[in-house]
């Protein structure tokens, strides 16, 4: 018994020296991680030891330098600078147009334009009758692509295009696009001559444990087409029906096709992807701007686990604070950091009409409970909550003033602010702004408001509940 015991004490004291030594951690962090070890000390050692610390590996993080290392190198002016965020952007949104840049190095373009599409049905078509157009290049990389209508028709698009001579690369999850992977729509494009890709592959999950983590993901959306055409937004190659997840749907998206010079960035984001993935270097890429006469300033933003700590929360935030008057937000997954809230209860104190729209019903019952245990403190500070009823809401929308806009695969929680490969596209431009939303009304239209009163009527149980959840959120 007392070999136990002492087994026992130098188990949790050992978790609870390395959480101590950890000054990347931060405090809330570190008291969940206290809490379970405490409470479950032999589980919670497990979970710690399995996904208690972000860490690609050091050949990850080695060659991820040297990618970008290429890339600033051979393809500089398709970046922009700071001076170009100065010349395009107004003095007030400067900051976080600057803040963005200094993630990956992706600064302000001139001369993009984009069109907001207006479902699921009509982005798969538009997409489609373009990789079918294509007559040089087509890389596309999915977070989820499914063997459904959307994947399947994306899939053999690119079997065609690959068969008249375009070059065409592919990229899907390991964990995100599993079936796929297996399938014989896989096989089919590889034996057409489509070069395939798998991101974050579980080809050793005994070196992936020991080095890494097991649920680092690559949740990026990207096409791209010639060089002259990119696709960016929320939506996976799959159906809204979502078939893994039919009782959810349908699932709402939002995807917008833009052209210009951003372009080009959503292309070295890919590349950089499929750089890590197969060694390959940048020069079998094709790369060109062409900027559109009287287009508007845009610029990509990628983060994952490979760049600064912080990055996503940091740039909300800094967007939250440029607001003037007006922020609309969705997002089907809500679980901010200390960061974000703090930002969100600001701009509504200094006046700015703050609106948040979440899904009523979501997939995951975790975020559902954490996401409530905001509620409080979001509507006593005047924000405005809307929960959406038709469906599982995935559009991830961010426009503020009627003029400024991010969309893409970041949402607003702990999975995309740490462990996720995300892209986004951040733009200045009124009439973009304003269909986005348009949009973003019409899913307000669909919603439920929620009242502090209904807020605070809520059982106790139910308050705390939500609130353990929340506690615990950085070990979920």
């Amino acid at each position: 018994m007392t070999v136990v015991l002492t087994l026992h004490a130098l188990l949790v004291l050992a978790f609870t020296a390395r959480i101590l030594l950890r000054d990347d951690l931060l405090p809330p962090g570190r008291l969940a991680w206290f809490i379970v070890l405490n409470v479950v000390p032999y589980f919670g050692s497990a979970v710690y030891f399995l996904f208690g610390e972000i860490d690609i590996g050091n050949r990850a993080k080695k060659r991820h330098g040297e990618i970008f290392d290429e890339i600033s190198a051979k393809a500089a002016h398709f970046m922009g600078s700071a001076a170009d965020v100065n010349r395009l952007i107004d003095p007030i949104y400067r900051p976080a147009f600057r803040y963005a840049g200094s993630i990956n190095g992706f600064y302000t373009l001139d001369g993009n334009a984009a069109e907001l599409m207006a479902d699921g049905d009509a982005t798969r078509a538009r997409l489609v009758a373009d990789i079918d157009a294509a007559t040089r290049h087509v890389h596309v990389l999915y977070y989820i692509w499914l063997d459904d209508n959307t994947g399947s028709d994306v899939a053999s698009a690119l079997i065609r295009a690959a068969q008249r001579g375009v070059t065409c690369r592919a990229m899907a999850d390991g964990l995100g696009s599993r079936a796929l992977i297996k399938s014989r729509v896989w096989q089919r494009m590889n034996a057409a001559g489509v070069q395939l890709a798998v991101a974050l592959p579980f080809r050793n999950i005994v070196r992936t444990i020991l080095t890494s983590r097991l649920d680092l993901r690559n949740h990026r959306k990207i096409t791209v087409i010639d060089g002259c055409i990119t696709y960016c937004g929320s939506r996976n190659s799959a159906d809204p029906e979502f078939r893994p997840k039919a009782k959810y749907g349908p699932w709402v998206d939002i995807m917008l096709r833009f052209e210009g010079p951003v372009v080009a960035q959503n292309q070295l984001l890919f590349a950089s992807d499929w750089m890590q993935a197969t060694g390959e270097s940048l020069n079998g890429i094709e790369l060109k701007a062409e900027p559109i006469k009287e287009g508007f300033p845009a610029q990509v933003m990628g983060v994952g686990p490979t760049e600064r700590r912080g990055a996503t929360p940091q740039l909300f935030a800094n967007l939250i604070a440029i607001a003037e008057t007006e922020l609309t937000i969705s997002t089907p997954y809500f679980v901010p950091d200390a960061t974000l809230l703090d930002a969100l209860c600001a701009a509504a104190h200094r006046g700015v009409a703050v609106t948040l729209i979440y899904p009523k019903v979501n997939d995951s019952w975790i975020v559902s409970a954490a996401s409530r245990s905001y509620y409080h403190r979001l509507l006593d500070a005047g924000c405005c909550i809307h929960e959406f009823k038709g469906g599982l809401l995935h559009a991830k929308t961010l426009t503020i003033d009627g003029c400024v806009s991010l969309i893409g695969s970041s949402n607003l929680d702990l999975r995309s602010f740490d462990l996720n490969y995300e892209n986004n596209i951040l733009l200045r431009d009124q009439a973009i702004t304003m269909a986005i939303r348009e949009r973003q009304q019409i899913y307000i239209g669909r919603s439920e408001q929620v009242v502090l009163a209904k807020v605070l009527a809520w059982p106790y149980y139910r308050r705390i509940w939500n609130n353990v959840i929340a506690t615990i959120g950085p070990v979920l």
